[in-house]
């Protein structure tokens, strides 16, 4: 196996659906700027989500519209012109 491969930062992480407000804990390296307390009191670094498990429609079975940075806004302006 390759030395150094790997990230060598792995801890514990809270993410959260911004849809839904659902948050789960797992390990991650991920960069984060944001701390949460979590559950068991402990603060832990955030990262926030705009879809998961609990929001996509593949798993719920739901259509659920999600404008974030306003897609839609910017899709009406591209084609506004033609």
């Amino acid at each position: 196996m390759k030395k150094d491969l790997h990230p060598s930062n792995y801890r514990f992480v809270v993410f959260k659906d911004m849809s839904n407000e659902y948050s789960f804990l797992t390990k991650s390296c991920v960069d984060t700027k944001e701390s949460v307390t979590w559950e068991d009191g402990n603060e832990y670094p955030l990262y926030k989500l705009e879809i998961s498990h609990t929001s996509h429609p593949f798993y719920t079975g739901k259509m659920k519209l999600v404008d974030t940075a306003g897609r839609i806004d910017k899709f009406k302006t591209r084609y506004a012109k033609k």
